[in-house]
């Protein structure tokens, strides 16, 4: 099997399980994504075994493959949850979405482009076992990274959870949220560098590369960008509360310890629904 017929069963994984973005096309960058990372890994996996690339490593795409499963049962699971029970999620997403119907054309395009951003994202695994390669320090190392990552996020949203519903009328402050206002978003970026740490070695080309990094990146971005706008909608809903202000201007927004405290500037504005 070449490189591309295997990136293409991987794509169209990830394309089937994204498709419920058509139910809500919210989904597609939502629960689509962790439906699609989960099924993008185990894709991987049954390549792995049916082809023989494993060797003696089957254990290590094992675990990489429970790694995206995981990762992708938590994220669709917890948004399902939240969206059930919380009627001002609900209210935020369809003020997000707007209630315009999305023309189908647009709706196609961001399908197909976001199917290729998780197919991209899931590749290192797809580039280490196809190729052969039989390292296992910096899979293993980037497995921890990831592990790390997942828990950091798992317990942050339990916690923004429990605060939220405990004082509705302010963010989370407590537990994480004390290293960092967005501790959900820095669980996921560490999340994705141990999956870019993991495949390092197998990133033998170019090609390889630029996937990788690309990939990286535009999590990256993705993250930055959602902060900036929930500290937006924080702004506007808590901007004149002396407790948010005090807690915002001393606590960095997404990296511990490094002093980058906002990403955007305080706007007046109607209040808005913080769906954290």
């Amino acid at each position: 099997m070449s490189m591309w017929i295997a990136l293409a069963i991987v794509l169209g994984v990830t394309i089937l399980c994204s498709a419920v973005g058509f139910k809500k096309f919210v989904y597609f960058l939502s629960i689509g994504y962790g439906f699609a990372i989960a099924g993008g890994g185990i894709a991987i996996f049954v390549m792995a075994l049916a082809c023989g690339w494993n060797n003696e490593l089957v254990w290590l795409s094992a675990i990489q493959m429970a790694l995206f499963v995981l990762y992708g049962a938590r994220l669709s699971g917890f948004l399902l949850a939240r969206e059930i029970k919380s009627a001002s999620y609900k209210k935020t997403m369809k003020e997000a979405v707007g209630e315009k119907k999305i023309p189908i054309f647009v709706s196609i395009t961001v399908w197909i482009v976001v199917a290729l951003l998780y197919t991209m994202q899931v590749s290192p695994m797809l580039f280490r076992h196809m190729f052969g390669y039989e390292d296992i320090i910096l899979p293993l190392v980037g497995a921890g990274i990831s592990a790390l990552g997942l828990i950091l996020e798992t317990v942050a949203d339990f916690q923004k959870s429990a605060q939220k519903k405990a004082n509705p009328n302010m963010v989370a402050t407590k537990g994480l949220y004390r290293m960092c206002r967005c501790p959900n978003y820095l669980g996921e970026i560490l999340f994705w560098v141990g999956v870019f740490v993991g495949g390092i070695s197998s990133y033998d080309d170019a090609f390889k590369w630029i996937i990788a990094v690309l990939a990286l990146v535009c999590i990256i971005y993705i993250m930055f960008n959602g902060a900036q706008r929930l500290e937006k909608r924080q702004m506007k809903r808590y901007g004149d509360d002396p407790e948010y202000n005090e807690y915002a201007n001393k606590t960095p927004i997404i990296i511990p310890l490094i002093p980058l405290y906002h990403l955007s500037k305080k706007e007046g504005g109607d209040k808005d629904v913080d769906p954290s």
